[in-house]
């Protein structure tokens, strides 16, 4: 049967909660590093910004409540009060909250949380530069949030995009970005360049030359996909070795690129069962091999299966919040209860295995039987 927002919620159903107790300490050392807002230390107003917040993190990731009043009615159970909101919060204070809030607060909880969760690591070959793939993502907003307009193409659309730096052997964010739907992804990307980083994108990132003459003035390393219908002018053949071939490499040369053939790159063409891949690179065949430009982008993939996961797994489809502050926070919190369950689990849990957690933070499964099929990373209990 399903739950109506208004129903009424058992505290057995909420037992269990304890990803909070990290995401405290963090908001903590963030709030003292940025300060607290001086309308947060007004005697009038009762609801806290650690309040607040964690009310929806416990939203996002508890499998009872997904709405506002439901969040605020859990608000009145004495478990949750104790070990989430501290009181009973009101609709009113619960909405306004969000315009009141600096997201730079929950971006260096993202950050600092980031750091601490050590994912799996892959081929170490590729371990030499910490390869960061960039991609982003689009939530449909609703009709009323204005402030998301993506585009204008019959039926007026609102969007939120969300875009990320994915650590892609260790497969987790690095950094996040969120803004209107129509705000472009290269310009995104611009604005976050760090000096020395190594990137892996598709063909959106490559449309623009000069940014990759931009990227090397900045010391960085790249592997990006190009259009199939790039002029390319090749200058000079590149041999291939019998491990390129098996992955599918059919041709390594250095080219330029252009009508006006100004920029000079290295492109690899690589076959897949669908179609020819041609990516570019300014790494030289010593630094980075046909096959490791190859591999690496194969690995940039790991950034959609984790997008597909924060909107079917963990479920972040509910707006708790409208404005565009409030819809930065939520989408952050999102992330930082990601970077939680990774930090507690030790990975990422598939379908089931967030059914069995849920289950667990329900009461119905036990930590053994939640052991069995996952077990828990050896630093959290």
């Amino acid at each position: 049967m399903v739950r109506s927002p208004e129903a009424t919620i058992s505290e057995a159903e909420l037992r269990h909660w304890k990803l909070l107790e990290p995401f405290h300490q963090l908001l903590q050392q963030s709030v003292a590093q940025h300060g607290l807002p001086s309308t947060w230390q007004d005697p009038q107003r009762l609801l806290t910004q650690s309040q607040y917040l964690s009310l929806v993190l416990f939203g996002l990731l508890n499998p009872v409540v997904r709405t506002m009043r439901g969040l605020c009615a859990a608000s009145g159970l004495p478990r949750v009060q104790e070990q989430v909101c501290g009181r009973t919060v009101s609709l009113g204070s619960f909405s306004e909250a969000q315009h009141v809030i600096e997201p730079q607060v929950l971006e260096q909880v993202f950050q600092d949380l980031s750091v601490e969760v050590q994912g799996r690591r892959g081929d170490p070959r590729l371990a030499q530069r910490a390869w960061q793939v960039v991609d982003s993502t689009l939530w449909e907003a609703l009709p009323r949030m204005a402030w998301a307009q993506w585009r204008r193409q019959g039926t007026r659309q609102q969007a939120v995009r969300l875009q990320v730096h994915f650590h892609l052997l260790e497969e987790k964010p690095l950094r996040a970005l969120i803004s209107e739907g129509c705000r472009c992804e290269r310009a995104l990307w611009r604005s976050q360049w760090e000096r020395g980083a190594a990137y892996v994108g598709d063909r959106y990132f490559s449309q623009d030359y000069s940014l990759l003459a931009e990227l090397t003035a900045q010391d960085c390393h790249y592997v990006l996909r190009l259009r199939s219908n790039t002029v390319i002018e090749v200058e000079q053949e590149l041999a291939l070795s019998a491990a390129d071939r098996a992955c599918g490499v059919e041709r390594d040369a250095w080219v330029r690129l252009g009508a006006r053939a100004r920029t000079r790159v290295r492109v690899v063409w690589v076959q897949t069962p669908k179609e020819m891949l041609l990516l570019v690179t300014n790494q030289t065949p010593q630094q980075l091999g046909a096959e490791l430009v190859a591999l690496l982008y194969r690995h940039r993939w790991t950034v959609e299966l984790f997008f597909r996961w924060l909107k079917c797994i963990l479920g972040q489809r509910h707006w708790l919040a409208e404005s565009a502050q409030g819809v930065a926070l939520q989408i952050y919190l999102a992330l930082i209860g990601a970077l939680l369950l990774q930090l507690y689990t030790g990975r990422r849990p598939n379908k089931r295995q967030m059914e069995l957690l849920q289950l667990y933070l329900l009461g119905w499964a036990d930590a053994a039987e939640l052991a069995a099929a996952m077990p828990l990373s050896s630093t959290k209990s």
